[in-house]
């Protein structure tokens, strides 16, 4: 499991990309904890997004764990709700929070 920080801003960028790399290549699913996010911009999704694809273009799963509004809002605003294929609670939760 990988705990998404509550800020994933451009500033931390390299961080969130350094820890999502080391699990690029994991066999098993790969679980995100994104509970804690709280903020997100456009490069904190990209990395994710760009993890979420280039795990799936391998045949291997990512799943979510827990629900972050911000993160799905930014998802949707930016057209990338299919691509990470959030729970259905996040989902409704960024709905509630607009």
């Amino acid at each position: 499991m990988f705990a998404v920080a509550a800020e994933c801003t451009v500033a931390d960028a390299t961080s969130l990309k350094s820890g999502l790399a080391k699990l690029l290549d994991e066999s098993d699913v790969v679980t995100l904890d994104i509970s804690a996010v709280r903020r997100i911009d456009t490069a904190g999704l990209q990395v994710i997004a760009t993890f979420v694809r280039e795990r799936e273009s391998h045949g291997r799963q990512v799943q979510w764990q827990g629900a972050a509004p911000a993160l799905s809002t930014a998802a949707r605003l930016l057209g990338l709700s299919s691509l990470l294929k959030l729970p259905a609670a996040a989902g409704q939760a960024a709905e509630t929070a607009i």
